[in-house]
């Protein structure tokens, strides 16, 4: 193939390169890695992102990144929503809650969205990453990509090129490597103001650290739009968010930010003290006309962006990474066939549309944050992956393509069973000859009752959703040889 004159000596080698090193990027070259799958991330710009933009991680993304190893970092970094309070001509008018209060469960550990800059949860992941012996190789700019029959070439700015087997796009709404793939995205404007978010910090005592500030527009006043400052946890900073009904770009230098905190405001620009970091942006809704073509894959805002509200990007493109990783390793570790990786855009674009929808509805006013934002109802029944072999079902049992719910099994949880690359079997209620456990592919594990499973034998996937069920073995050899043929003779009920 054409390799853009790029000699042989300056071409670098890897099973996976990445593109992008923001969460969506890290999480998966985390995953990959632990799947002793060698992936290179690539990274236009000199260091990690630096703003706090993406904040807020829902339960399901918590759920994820426990399995890759960093809730409890996570945990440490952030802290809980703030109650919102409104102010009025620098008075404060009453609290105001974001969203529904959930309930604790014994299936769900994280229940409420936890707050986290961005720029944190990048530093964690990454972090994360090298301790897993992976690497990011900043200051890469994409060009180019090509592919053939057996991998991929991405060309860099700096005349060297990286060949691989796969290559994924986690390089942003923006997307180099979409547009050298020719894929177009569809969507539409959210709502025509201009928004300003920076890191800001702010001199005592003119704000509290206790409530998440909101500054409607005064009544009648078309000047000036939403505001809010909301303290980010564990540090001094407090990010700003503005509107500007005007249509006009924001002025993200230090004095444009200052200037419109006072605009939107109570405080003085004098009481910025700080700017550390500012962006401006349209709030659009884009969904991309495909996840794949050949051996190259799109993920998180490279597949779709959203309006910020509701906090769902980050949170569908950390988990755009979940999914597709353990597939990627099924391929290139196991020998499950190529046909595998088809399932990603089956079962990611019908959930990113769907959280699209969402974010754009309470952007709008029209949907609020509640059991939806938290994302632990997203599932895959329809996926070919899921098969579901048993009969009269109550409407709220657990089915094939449904998330795996935590629970008390014996010693331990269930999701310490589930942590880790593998699959688990989990006999619930019934006494199912199981494999061997311990294996690299699959793990078996027995409970007498599980309140959330029912009665059955589960098959669940590495990303935690229930792949196979039936209320004993009968069908699971012929799923395992249909479906993921790989797992065959993982899931032999007979083995001695």
């Amino acid at each position: 193939m054409e390799l853009n004159n790029v000699k042989d000596a300056d071409v670098a080698t890897a099973d996976v390169v990445i593109v992008g090193a923001g969460p969506t990027g890290l999480a998966l070259a985390c995953d990959l890695a632990r799947r002793d799958v060698r992936a290179l991330v690539l990274e236009r710009a000199p260091r990690l992102f630096p703003g706090s933009r993406g904040k807020g991680i829902q339960p399901r993304t918590l759920e994820v990144l426990d399995d890759l190893g960093v809730a409890e970092a996570m945990l440490a970094a952030g802290g809980p929503m703030p109650v919102g309070m409104v102010w009025r001509d620098g008075v404060r008018q009453g609290e105001q809650r974001m969203f529904d209060e959930p309930k604790a469960t014994d299936s769900a550990p994280y229940t409420a969205p936890w707050m986290v800059p961005q720029w944190r949860t990048q530093e964690i992941l990454y972090a994360r990453l090298t301790e897993l012996g992976g690497t990011v190789s900043f200051g890469a700019e994409v060009t180019g990509l090509d592919q053939d029959a057996d991998g991929v070439t991405v060309s860099l700015a700096d005349g060297t090129a990286v060949r691989a087997a796969y290559a994924v796009a986690a390089d942003g709404g923006r997307s180099t490597v979409r547009r050298a793939l020719g894929i177009g995205m569809t969507g539409e404007e959210v709502d025509p103001k201009p928004v300003l978010v920076a890191d800001i910090r702010v001199a005592e005592p003119a704000l509290d650290r206790v409530n998440w500030h909101m500054f409607p527009p005064a009544d009648g006043d078309e000047r000036t739009g939403f505001a809010a400052i909301c303290p980010l946890p564990g540090i001094p900073d407090f990010q700003f968010v503005a509107q500007f009904p005007d249509g006009t770009a924001p002025d993200t230098s230090p004095d444009g930010v200052r200037k419109a905190v006072a605009a939107h405001t109570h405080l003085a620009a004098e009481d910025v003290t700080e700017v550390r970091w500012a962006s401006d942006f349209r709030p659009r809704a884009a969904l991309a006309d495909r996840f794949r073509a050949g051996r190259a894959f799109l993920a998180g805002d490279a597949a779709h962006v959203h309006s910020p509200a509701g906090g769902q990007g980050l949170n569908t493109s950390v988990q755009d990474a979940y999914n597709l990783g353990w597939k990627l390793g099924a391929v290139l570790r196991h020998g499950a066939s190529d046909a595998l990786l088809d399932t990603y855009e089956e079962e990611r674009r019908p959930v990113a549309a769907e959280m699209l929808n969402l974010s754009t509805g309470i952007h709008r006013g029209t949907a609020r944050r509640g059991a939806a934002t938290r994302q632990l109802g997203l599932g895959y029944r329809t996926s070919s992956l899921s098969a579901e072999t048993r009969q009269g079902l109550p409407d709220d049992a657990l089915r094939a393509g449904d998330r795996a719910p935590d629970g008390a099994l014996g010693t331990g949880r269930v999701f310490d069973a589930l942590r880790g690359p593998h699959f688990t079997l989990l006999a619930v209620g019934q006494d199912t000859e199981l494999p061997h456990s311990g294996g690299e592919l699959v793990r078996a594990r027995r409970a007498e009752s599980i309140t959330a499973y029912g009665t059955g034998l589960f098959l669940i996937r590495p990303d935690g959703y229930v792949a196979w069920a039936g209320r004993d073995g009968t069908g699971l050899m012929a799923y395992a040889e249909s479906v993921m043929d790989h797992l065959k003779a993982a899931v032999d009920l007979n083995q001695t």
